[in-house]
């Protein structure tokens, strides 16, 4: 057994010597971070550059943007409105970190010096980096002077100052403050910092909004910083805001906006009222186009439902002892008209019972 350990670590030993100079690249690259290499260093618009990349997060989506008035050194000044964003290029990189993509010459909307800006736009982490590169043809001014060389430092935890109003609960886009105080670790003033306040959500980078604060801060001195914070209109979820100095995060605070119910109240009181109201309109329609013969069947509202009437049938029975015009007297004979009660029963007649009457009488009087 203690042969055995002495061989182990003989040959662990020379496959350290064997392969030393494989594994150095790696680790250097991982230690210098993410790097922007251009194809060219000046191009002329409507031409294309091949911009390539390593050291970047495994399978991140990146933006790939020209800028002006921005150098590696002091970043983008302005933020991304210095940057053609139109004309940029979405990249993924591989399970290496690593990238290679086409990006079209364009101007950025101001003068240059330019670079090659590329920056995550998912992630929990903001990681961006440039290179430098020339706009042939392209205005180029020199870069405004910085606010000096001060180093800022965040001494106390930010918060996030502020509530939701009712408005907020319909829609209105919420807003916060945040406070949090600086100090100044540098050998000369700050005067009028500008800082760059990033509101995120989800997997998304912050979107930067650039922010000057009105003051000076001397040397080992330290303020209160309050910068207004808000998002668009409806959102809700987890926001995070995010503070950046100088081309550095300072600092970011969690923001959990709720959903606005009101808009969700509004919408289903919309979906109830309005059928209803529009049912109400096309009864009324149809009762004044209706003819006027079937509005007598309609229920009042005062007196309940009225009907047409019929005509009424009234059947009269006679009552005893009462003749009817049509009928004999009472106590007449039931016998036959020809048939009388002197009339002998043998005897046959030849005329009706009123002529056998008169002849009767007739001959009684000529006796």
């Amino acid at each position: 057994m203690k042969r055995r350990i002495p061989a182990l670590v003989a040959a662990a030993l020379a496959l350290a010597f064997l392969f030393p100079v494989s594994l150095l690249p790696t680790t250097a690259a991982a230690a210098d971070g993410p790097t922007v290499k251009v194809s060219k260093s000046q191009a002329g618009t409507g031409g294309s550059i091949i911009v390539t990349g390593t050291g970047w997060p495994r399978k991140a989506l990146l933006m790939m943007l020209i800028c002006g008035r921005s150098s590696p050194s002091r970043g983008v000044v302005g933020g991304t409105n210095s940057c053609a964003n139109a004309d940029g290029r979405a990249v993924t990189t591989d399970t290496q970190g690593a990238f290679s993509q086409i990006l079209p010459v364009v101007e950025p909307p101001v003068p240059c010096p330019c670079v090659v800006h590329v920056a995550t736009v998912t992630g929990s982490s903001d990681t961006a980096s440039d290179a430098v590169f020339q706009v042939a043809g392209h205005p180029a001014e020199p870069l405004p002077e910085s606010d000096g060389t001060g180093r800022l430092s965040v001494l106390t935890d930010p918060r996030l100052d502020g509530s939701s109003g009712l408005l907020t609960w319909f829609g209105a886009p919420p807003t916060r403050t945040l406070v949090l105080t600086v100090g100044n670790l540098g050998t000369a003033a700050v005067k009028d910092p500008v800082f760059q306040v990033g509101t995120s959500h989800g997997v998304f980078a912050p979107q930067w909004d650039e922010q000057q604060w009105q003051g000076t801060i001397p040397p080992g001195g330290k303020a209160r910083v309050e910068l207004p914070v808000s998002l668009a209109s409806g959102a809700h979820g987890d926001y995070s805001v995010s503070l950046k100095y100088d081309g550095k995060v300072l600092a970011e605070q969690p923001w959990g906006v709720g959903r606005p119910w009101g808009v969700t109240l509004f919408w289903v009181l919309a979906g109830v009222v309005v059928p209803a109201a529009l049912f109400r309109v096309g009864m009324a329609v149809v009762d004044r186009v209706r003819p006027r013969g079937q509005q007598a069947v309609r229920r009042d509202s005062g007196r309940g439902p009225r009907r047409l009437r019929l005509p009424e049938l009234t059947l009269r029975m006679p009552k005893v002892g009462e003749r009817d015009g049509n009928s004999p007297p009472v106590g007449a004979s039931s016998t036959l008209p020809w048939f009388t009660p002197d009339a002998d029963p043998g005897t046959s007649t030849t005329g009706t019972p009123t002529t056998n009457a008169m002849n009767t009488t007739n001959s009684k009087g000529n006796t």
